[in-house]
C-alpha cells in the first residue's frame, strides 16, 4: 500500500499543481467565471479580497502549496482537505452546466463538473488516510482506557501496600508499635 500512496499522490496532485500555475501567470482568463462565486465567498470570509482575479489566484496559489504537500507526502491529510475545501468553489463557478443553454457545452460543462466531483471524492479519501495506522480518535480511546487500567492497578497495589504496612505494624510488639505510630 505504500507504494500505492508513493504513486497515486503524485498523480493526483499534479493536475492541480498544473491548473494552480496556469490560473496564478493568467488569473484573468476564469476571474470572469468565477465573479457570481468569489465575491459572496469574499463576503463571508474576512481577510480574502474582493477582486476576483485575485481570488483565482489565490485559489490557484493554494492548489500550487497544497498540490506539492500532497505529492511529497508532507502533510497529505490537511493538503488533501485544503485542494477539496478549494475546488467546490471552482466547480460550482467554472462548470455551472445547468446555467447553459447550448447541448454541446452543457455536456462538456457536465463532464468537468463531474470530473471535479470525482476528484473532490478521491481528495476525501486520500484525507482519512491514515496510511494502515490508528485514527487519532481509536488511540486516543486505547490511551484513555490504558490510563484507567493503569490507575486501577495502582489503586489496588497502594490498598494492598497499605494493609500490608498496618498489618506489619499490629505484628509488632507492643513497645516497638508505640514507638512506630508515635
Amino acid at each position: 500500500m505504500a507504494v500505492l500512496r508513493k504513486f497515486a499522490r503524485p498523480m493526483l496532485a499534479s493536475v492541480f499543481v498544473a491548473g494552480g500555475i496556469s490560473t496564478v501567470r493568467a488569473p484573468g482568463r476564469v476571474a470572469a467565471a468565477a465573479e457570481p462565486v468569489a465575491r459572496p465567498v469574499a463576503s463571508r470570509v474576512p481577510r480574502l479580497p474582493d477582486d476576483p482575479e485575485q481570488l483565482v489566484r489565490l485559489n490557484g496559489a493554494v492548489h500550487i502549496g497544497a498540490g506539492l504537500l500532497l505529492a511529497t507526502g508532507i502533510a497529505p491529510r490537511f493538503a488533501a482537505l485544503a485542494l477539496a475545501g478549494s475546488l467546490v468553489p471552482t466547480t460550482l463557478a467554472g462548470h455551472a452546466w445547468w446555467k447553459e443553454d447550448d447541448p454541446e457545452r452543457r455536456s462538456r460543462q457536465r463532464t468537468h463538473f463531474l470530473k471535479n466531483v470525482s476528484l473532490i471524492g478521491g481528495l476525501l479519501i486520500t484525507a482519512a488516510d491514515t496510511h494502515g495506522k490508528p485514527s487519532l480518535a481509536y488511540r486516543a480511546r486505547g490511551a484513555a482506557t490504558t490510563g484507567r487500567k493503569q490507575a486501577a492497578r495502582a489503586r489496588r497495589e497502594t490498598t494492598h501496600t497499605v494493609r500490608d504496612a498496618a498489618d506489619a505494624v499490629r505484628a509488632l510488639p507492643e513497645r516497638a508499635r508505640q514507638t512506630v505510630t508515635g
